[in-house]
């Protein structure tokens, strides 16, 4: 009786072939990139968040932060002051916003989009800054 038998290089082609439909579908379909806007933009929120925490103030208070959230009068007055500083703290290509208790300035946030924040509390309040990509 008569075995049948696969030749060995036959069963090396197939194999070979496998594995490089293996690599190319690795190649074609990919995979998903990072979310690597979100760190980023939280990096840039923190950021801003620090060097407002840490400015001095322009009238009164302990902080720049803490004097424009000491009240509605202050935040009043120094609003344009505050919406002209974060603009150069932060690179031309992100927008941001600041919340405080008595108002916010810069972009109104768009649904939709990645977003960096950061939260400083003051004696007063806490002041929110969000960013993200325009």
């Amino acid at each position: 009786m008569r075995r049948a038998q696969l030749p060995l290089s036959l069963v090396e082609v197939a194999l070979g072939t496998v594995l490089i439909l293996g690599v190319a579908l690795g190649f074609a379909l990919g995979t998903p990139a990072p979310d690597r806007q979100g760190p980023q933009l939280d990096a840039y929120a923190s950021d801003t968040a620090a060097l407002l925490a840490n400015d001095p103030p322009r009238h009164g208070g302990a902080t720049r932060l803490q004097e424009i959230v000491s009240s509605p009068t202050a935040f009043d007055r120094e609003r344009d002051a505050l919406s002209n500083r974060v603009a150069r703290i932060l690179p031309d290509n992100v927008l941001f916003r600041v919340e405080t208790p008595h108002g916010a300035v810069g972009t109104p946030t768009p649904q939709g989009v990645s977003t960096g924040t950061a939260t400083v509390p003051t004696g007063y309040g806490s002041a929110q800054i969000i960013v993200w990509y325009a």
